[in-house]
């Protein structure tokens, strides 16, 4: 609905979980799509990417609360996705995206975070061909001040500059 009035005007983002069964759609409207989790979802990425003959960039999405309400990989098994999917011609791996705990518990929020930023780093320092640690995205409204001093270069504030959602 959006896209409809702005256009190509802005980079869009999708922040989002992302199902296999949308990614044809989402590759038409989205420059950057912050969860890639899995395999079976690069491949499809990469399928449909191939078709419209574009390179989707994404980041991998990494759960690193540990909570089974969130989605992304497990931070153990970050890399070894991340090596099984560097060399698909038709995606770039431009970094890691988390969404931190919905706690008040500063800490808690502060340690997932810093875990990305430890992979990210991790992750450079393998120089796995075709991959970039450009975009650390995490932190949202509640968090983002902690996010920061924790590295984090993208930012998903919407309730702070837009207000709460209205249906």
């Amino acid at each position: 609905k959006k896209y409809q009035i702005i256009g190509d005007a802005v980079t869009w983002h999708m922040v989002g979980h992302l199902q296999t069964n949308k990614v044809k759609r989402a590759l038409q409207f989205f420059q950057l799509i912050h969860s890639l989790d899995s395999f079976h979802l690069a491949e499809e990425i990469e399928r449909q990417a191939q078709t419209r003959g574009k390179v989707a960039k994404v980041l991998i999405e990494v759960n690193t609360s540990g909570e089974a309400t969130k989605y992304g990989v497990p931070i153990a098994n970050a890399q070894t996705l991340i090596e099984q999917v560097a060399n698909f011609s038709h995606l770039q791996i431009l970094g890691l995206m988390t969404i931190g705990p919905f706690t008040d518990d500063v800490n808690a929020i502060r340690s997932c975070f810093r875990q990305l930023r430890n992979l990210q780093e991790q992750i450079s320092r393998a120089n796995i061909p075709n991959v970039e640690m450009r975009y650390l995205s995490m932190g949202m409204t509640h968090d983002f001040e902690i996010a920061i001093e924790e590295g984090a270069n993208i930012l998903r504030i919407g309730t702070a500059i837009f207000g709460p959602r209205t249906e």
